[in-house]
Parts: structure tokens; sequence; C-alpha cells
């Protein structure tokens, strides 16, 4: 087993910084990769930015040159830094983590509003 406890959300104005922060427990040697969703309203949940275990990420293009997600090992949290934020931007972001076996973690999600 696996949680994963998301922090971070907010109101910001369009433009600002956010960081979103996804900490993880439990079973966390035996987890294969993390990433981060987004899912508004009526519409299907959308990654936006993964990492693998050792290190690689990718982005979709619609955050690509605006977020930036890293981990830090030795707290096992992902973070996910939203610069540029654009009020399509606001969602509901999920913390996400697949293990070796492909089972998949989900965290509570957390709010993000970009005012314009």
């Amino acid at each position: 087993q696996v949680q994963l406890v998301e922090s971070g959300g907010g109101l910001v104005q369009a433009g600002g910084s956010l960081r979103l922060s996804c900490a993880a427990s439990g079973r966390i040697f035996r987890i294969k990769s993390m990433g981060w969703y987004r899912q508004a309203p009526g519409k299907q949940r959308e990654l936006i930015a993964g990492i693998s275990r050792g290190g690689s990420t990718n982005y979709a293009d619609s955050i690509k040159g605006r977020f930036t997600i890293s981990g830090d090992n030795a707290k096992n949290t992902v973070y996910l830094q939203m610069n540029s934020l654009k009020p399509e931007d606001t969602d509901v972001y999920y913390c996400n983590a697949v293990l070796y076996n492909w089972d998949t973690y989900w965290g509570q999600g957390t709010q993000v509003t970009v005012s314009s």
C-alpha cells in the first residue's frame, strides 16, 4: 500500500506561481513512477507531468515550459512547480503513483484556482 498526501493548492492571480507537494508513505520502494494529473468538472483526468524513479520527466504540451516536476527522495516527496499560471489551469490536481506491479494510487486532490 502507498499513501499520497497533496498540499499547496489555492487561489492565485493569472501570471502567478504555486508549488504543489505530494508526500508518499508506505511501500514507497515499490514506486516505479509518479505523476501529476488534473481534472475539470465533467472532463477526463489528464496527465500533465510525470517523473520516473530514475528521474526522467515528461510533460503535457499544455504546460510545457511553465510547470516543472521534481522529486526529493530524502523526503519521499514529489513537487510540481507551476509558473505563469493561466485561468485555464484552474482544476483539481491529483498526485499519482504507479508501482512496479502496475498498481496505481491516487492522492485526495488539491484545488488550484487561477483568477484573471
